[in-house]
């Protein structure tokens, strides 16, 4: 499948886009699990140490470079064991929900991690987050655990 839209990997020019992506998603919703909007400067920072870490962080831009969603992996425990394993995360501006961006990002994604050698993919998706269930079900990704009352 052809993606919808340009993906390439972010950089810290980035921040401030993906953060007022991500924003809308801790204000509107519980998905993110944060109750305070990180803002440009702290999404700089997880950028950075995510690729500094050799991890993928896509962007996918529309029309005059905008980002319109993004998704990254990320480390998934600190043990020796967890080495070909990562977290994966994805959000799609508001705006730009239901156009495929978020199944050319995470195809895109899961190729990145695999290219790289990992192994295993995680996210944690929150029960409030049904389309979520769907896309990563469609990428090959399974339920393998419920965590109640927390969040």
């Amino acid at each position: 499948m052809t993606n919808p839209v340009p993906i390439q990997s972010a950089t810290l020019d980035d921040a401030a886009s993906i953060a007022e992506t991500y924003d809308h998603y801790v204000v509107n919703g519980t998905a993110s699990f944060e109750i305070e909007p990180p803002g440009a400067a702290v999404m700089a920072e997880r950028i950075a140490k995510v690729l500094s870490g050799g991890f993928p962080w896509l962007v996918a831009s529309g029309r005059g470079g905008d980002v319109l969603g993004y998704a990254y992996a990320s480390q998934f425990g600190s043990r020796a064991g967890y080495r070909f394993s990562c977290e994966t995360s994805i959000y799609v501006r508001a705006d730009a929900l239901g156009q495929g961006i978020g199944t050319g990002l995470l195809g895109a994604l899961v190729e990145q991690c695999e290219a790289i050698g990992l192994r295993q993919a995680f996210a944690i998706i929150a029960g409030t987050e049904p389309a979520s269930v769907v896309l990563h079900a469609r990428h090959g990704y399974r339920p393998c655990g419920t965590l109640e009352n927390a969040g």
